[in-house]
């Protein structure tokens, strides 16, 4: 499977995998649910805590698809990061300006070469008072119709207790488990080759409803009927 994985990204996994195991126990199933490596796909994840990623990024380490993430630009500017998400091919996003488009246009390149391209579709921790996933932007759902590729959601809890959404600091201990799982791709084999932003926004929503779903199984409890809204701040109606 490793040759999947280019030289840069086992360098920098090489480099962040100890750094994790003294942070958090990890839990990760549902690969048998990922298309085989060398095969394009998103993976389309809730957001919980800063931290998240890197248990997120070994869970496609390990399964031989290395995850490409839609990160925001400003990470560059900061000496050493810049360095490690050149080395591992990550995909910038200028969030907010007349350039946050082109992100997507990576994206799709990424897929077509048999990458995995993982998408956080709130673009921000959520924000629900509860921590389950919120609204979320179209933009996963234009990128799945443009491709037709396959999306895997993929759900995640835990790291919010060892980084808080608003903490610096993580907390080691008590000792927790972060657990990922991915469930099998959703079906949007209706809406392909629509180019409308009703199919977008119809795509997105069933995309995230799949995430839901899975943070709900590792959670053990039933979410909201509706996600929580962080432009109207409330639980739409």
């Amino acid at each position: 499977m490793t040759k999947f994985i280019p030289p840069g990204y086992r360098t920098v996994a090489w480099l962040l995998k100890p750094l994790i195991r003294p942070l958090m126990s990890r839990s990760y199933e549902g690969w048998e649910n990922l298309p085989e490596p060398g095969n394009g796909f998103i993976a389309a994840a809730n957001h919980i805590s800063n931290l998240d990623f890197l248990p997120m990024a070994e869970f496609f380490y390990d399964s031989g698809s290395p995850g490409y993430f839609l990160v925001k630009d400003s990470l560059w500017r900061i000496p050493l990061v810049r360095q490690v998400l050149n080395a591992a091919g990550q995909i910038p996003v200028q969030r907010g300006t007349v350039r946050a488009g082109d992100s997507l246009r990576y994206a799709e390149v990424a897929l077509r070469e048999g990458r995995c391209v993982v998408v956080y579709p709130e673009g921000t921790i959520t924000k629900d008072p509860t921590m389950w996933p919120m609204a979320s932007r179209p933009g996963v759902g234009r990128l799945a119709l443009r491709t037709g590729m396959p999306v895997v959601p993929v759900g995640q809890w835990g790291a919010q207790a060892v980084l808080p959404p608003k903490s610096k600091v993580p907390r080691i201990l008590p000792r927790h488990t972060e657990r990922v799982k991915a469930g099998p791709p959703v079906d949007l084999s209706d809406l392909l080759g629509r180019t409308d932003p009703g199919a977008a926004r119809e795509a997105t929503d069933r995309i995230m409803k799949a995430v839901t779903g899975i943070v709900a199984e590792l959670r053990g409890t039933i979410p909201p009927d509706q996600p929580y809204n962080p432009y109207t701040e409330r639980h739409p109606k």
